[in-house]
């Protein structure tokens, strides 16, 4: 059976690209046809092995190093994937982090939540408006989300929820004034990921398993796979929606 190729031809960027999520994105993209550069922020060594993988398949690939919450690295970035790529075709904000702090209590303090904001929101904020005048006709963004944003369920994530909350509303509204052009605007809600910021043997493990349907914790290449469902052309109608894959989370 021949591989399904159906992004050939596109240009694609994975914010966040180097590991977890967006390493198993950029690699599903390039699968299935795409070119992909990857933006990430400390793991050089890991976003070159990215590169390697996407280019032993044949396909271009390119690692830049950014810092999603300052929006002139992030302007600089995408305007470097055009440069270098000639075109964009798919935005994946993928980039993110996470700060637990337990309202009343003594916590982290507020540099580590204003870097939370502006990363979560404000580099998302960033990269579409950054992407939106290069993005070809019928162009995609879409942005990894969280389930805690219509549920939180454990104590100490009020401000990680309302980062990615806000980015269901901005991405909703992008979603209409971006419909014109063909482009699509959508969000998946992902649930409990294995991956470095959050190992199946973490502390609060087992209480996440034990909150989802399917008893588990999801796989990065489980969001890829619906990140590359809504990158291509089988989605050209789905805009503004919110996908979630979260093991049940919120059924």
């Amino acid at each position: 059976m021949e591989a399904t190729v159906e992004l050939e031809g596109r240009v694609a960027l994975v914010t966040g690209g180097s590991r977890g999520i967006g390493a198993a994105t950029a690699r599903a993209l390039a699968e299935r046809g795409a070119d992909v550069a990857i933006g990430y922020t400390a793991s050089a060594g890991k976003a070159e092995e990215v590169v390697r993988d996407i280019e032993d398949t044949g396909r271009r690939a390119a690692a830049y190093q950014a810092d999603q919450a300052d929006p002139a690295q992030v302007a600089k970035l995408v305007a470097r994937v055009v440069e270098d790529f000639g075109r964009l075709d798919v935005l994946v904000n993928n980039a993110g982090v996470i700060t637990h702090e337990v309202l009343g209590e003594d916590g982290t303090g507020t540099g580590a939540l204003e870097r939370m904001y502006d990363v979560n929101l404000g580099g998302v904020v960033a990269a579409v408006r950054s992407a939106a005048p290069v993005l070809a006709q019928g162009g995609r963004i879409i942005t990894i989300g969280s389930n805690l944003s219509a549920r939180t369920g454990f104590p100490g994530m009020a401000d990680y929820a309302a980062t990615k909350a806000a980015v269901i509303g901005y991405s909703k509204g992008a979603a209409r004034d971006l419909a014109p052009r063909g482009i699509t605007v959508n969000v998946i809600r992902s649930g409990s990921v294995a991956t470095d910021m959050n190992p199946e043997d973490g502390p609060s493990a087992d209480a996440q398993r034990a909150a989802n349907a399917m008893g588990r914790f999801g796989r990065p290449e489980e969001i890829a796979a619906g990140v590359v469902f809504l990158a291509g052309p089988s989605a050209s109608f789905v805009t503004g929606a919110v996908l979630d894959i979260d093991g049940g989370y919120l059924a």
